[in-house]
């Protein structure tokens, strides 16, 4: 078959480049700390990304996937020791708690000192109805840069200089100090595990294009991945690494300087992120997988109210009492299971049996179209880049073995691209593209 004459999307969209690499376990659980075959039970499926768009990962990470740098993976909650949940809260529904306004207001009144207080009160006195609703009412979306410098009164100056900025996500070398420093000093990381180089993959690549939209009310977003970068008196104390996706602000990754554990870092980094989500419109926040049976995970429940994902019906569903009393007694939790009765935990839900880790299809990863399933849909179109710098593509059909191969296995190219167009889902296939240049090589 010739090349395809277009490297556009049939809806005139660029292509969402991805590279399958398939099923796996990995080789110690992050969490719990469990190593080895017999002991671990973290499964996922797993593609490179080269360059998507952001609302094609808002989608992706509204069916249980995540990326770390350029990797991406959805795990399989049915087959883990730690059952990884999406979760995600409204930014226009959250009322910060006590102690939450608490760690706000403590680090305010440290940045602006006492004098700059009294100065300001001074030279610039609240109105009765001004005092009186400043003490009843606590805007989050206000309090939350009071202390920034670019917002401050012209005199008098603040004990402290605070500048939150949103940055490019590049590599710099102080973005890397404070890596290097919150590894070492929160994590005990040994040097080998806190290089430039793991910096860089980790938290400076991201496949993501950025580009800018106008919401409903004529607003400008910014998409893509940044550094929300918090610097005080000169010196970049503190990182949030974020996904700014068309429906939501996505925190990938948050690390501080030992210079400022004192105050609180990450609540103040998660209600600056939620303060971002509501007032740029992106509405929701994301923070990042939830695994009930890890105890360092609890904090993500001190911000409500939030929303769990179905990892069967990929529906919203409350995370109230009740469904965090159905993990209390369960590890793995679909309320729409639940909801259709117990007769079918024993069920398979795939057609090739269960726990076969040599297939995704066998693997019993919920939400996933089984094979019957995915036999239904035309998988010998898919584009497929093999040259890194020519504009041509050409087909799976071009694929070697793929004519002679089937998604029933065992093994073959056409088995794995099912796979994968499984895991992201089928409505995926007429923007996906398999970018296989960097195997193929120049």
């Amino acid at each position: 078959m010739p090349p395809l004459a277009s490297t556009k999307a049939p809806d005139g969209s660029e292509y969402e480049y991805v590279t399958p690499h398939g099923y796996g376990q990995s080789s110690r659980c992050g969490y719990c700390g469990n190593k080895g075959q017999n002991q671990s039970k973290s499964y996922s499926y797993y593609a490179n990304a080269t360059s998507i768009s952001t609302d094609f990962y808002q989608k992706l990470l509204d069916r249980s996937w995540r990326r770390s740098g350029n990797l991406m993976y959805r795990p399989n909650q049915r087959r883990s020791c730690c059952p990884h949940y999406t979760i995600r809260l409204d930014s226009n529904e959250f009322k910060p708690t006590k102690s939450q306004r608490q760690v706000i207001n403590r680090f305010n009144a440290y940045v602006l000192g006492e004098q700059y207080i009294k100065e300001t009160a001074r030279l610039y006195p609240r109105s009765r109805e001004q005092a009186k609703q400043r003490e009843t009412e606590f805007i989050l979306t206000e309090r939350i840069h009071e202390a920034e410098y670019a917002r401050l009164k012209t005199l008098p100056e603040p004990a402290h200089k605070l500048e939150v900025t949103l940055e490019s996500n590049e590599f710099t070398e102080e973005k890397y100090l404070v890596y290097n420093n919150y590894q070492k000093e929160v994590h005990k990381d040994p040097p080998s595990d806190r290089t430039r180089r793991g910096f860089k993959r980790f938290l400076c690549s991201s496949p993501l294009r950025s580009t800018t939209m106008i919401d409903k009310n004529g607003r400008e977003k910014r998409l893509g991945s940044y550094h929300q970068c918090y610097r005080l008196d000169g010196k970049l104390v503190a990182v949030g690494i974020l996904d700014l996706l068309p429906q939501c602000v996505s925190s990938v990754y948050f690390m501080y300087d030992e210079s400022i554990a004192r105050f609180g870092p990450g609540k103040l980094s998660a209600l600056g992120e939620i303060a971002l989500a509501s007032e740029e419109g992106y509405q929701w926040w994301y923070p990042g997988f939830y695994i009930h049976s890890c105890p360092k995970m609890r904090y993500k429940m001190d911000y409500a109210p939030q929303m769990i994902l179905d990892p069967e019906a990929l529906t919203w569903d409350t995370l109230d009492r009740t469904m965090l009393d159905l993990l209390d007694k369960k590890p793995y939790v679909s309320r729409s299971r639940e909801l259709r009765g117990s007769a079918e935990d024993e069920a398979e839900t795939n057609d090739v049996g269960s726990g076969d880790d040599s297939s995704l299809f066998g693997s019993g990863l919920p939400g996933i179209p089984t094979v019957s399933e995915m036999e239904r849909f035309d998988l010998d179109e898919i584009p497929v880049k093999c040259w890194k710098d020519l504009d041509v593509l050409l087909q799976t059909t071009d694929l070697g073995g793929w004519s002679e191969s089937s998604i029933r296995g065992p093994g073959g190219v056409k088995l794995m691209v099912a796979e994968m167009v499984a895991a992201m889902g089928p409505d995926c296939i007429p923007r996906l593209c398999l970018d296989f240049a960097e195997m193929m090589g120049d």
